[in-house]
């Protein structure tokens, strides 16, 4: 006995699945862009009474996130973290952080 009841040798045609069964997700393609064509912006949020500095939105892999976070923490002195497209970080350190990607080549929305 097959466990779905409602396929036992039926053909459901063209087009047509059975809801139990799994479908194929597309992970959506993400366009990977080099530094000088990135358009930046800095926000800041109060969480939990401290400042979180975010900087976004980065088209880039996430090898390439990981290392980019861990070069800005050192050379900052702060924590941080990768969120989605964006980084995270601790404190209120907005004109240090623009000036270090900056110098990285990257470009900031006036």
């Amino acid at each position: 006995m097959k466990e779905n009841l409602f396929e036992m040798g039926a053909d459901l045609g063209d087009g047509w699945e059975a809801d139990n069964k799994q479908k194929a997700r597309k992970q959506p393609q993400k366009e990977i862009k080099p530094p000088e064509k990135h358009r930046l912006y800095l926000a800041k949020e109060k969480r939990r009474g401290k400042v979180v500095t975010i900087v976004k939105p980065f088209h880039l892999d996430k090898k390439s996130m990981q290392a980019l976070l861990k070069s800005l923490k050192k050379r900052l002195g702060t924590g941080g973290t990768v969120k989605e497209d964006s980084l995270e970080f601790q404190g209120d350190i907005g004109q240090t952080l623009q000036e270090s990607l900056e110098a990285m080549t990257y470009r900031f929305r006036v």
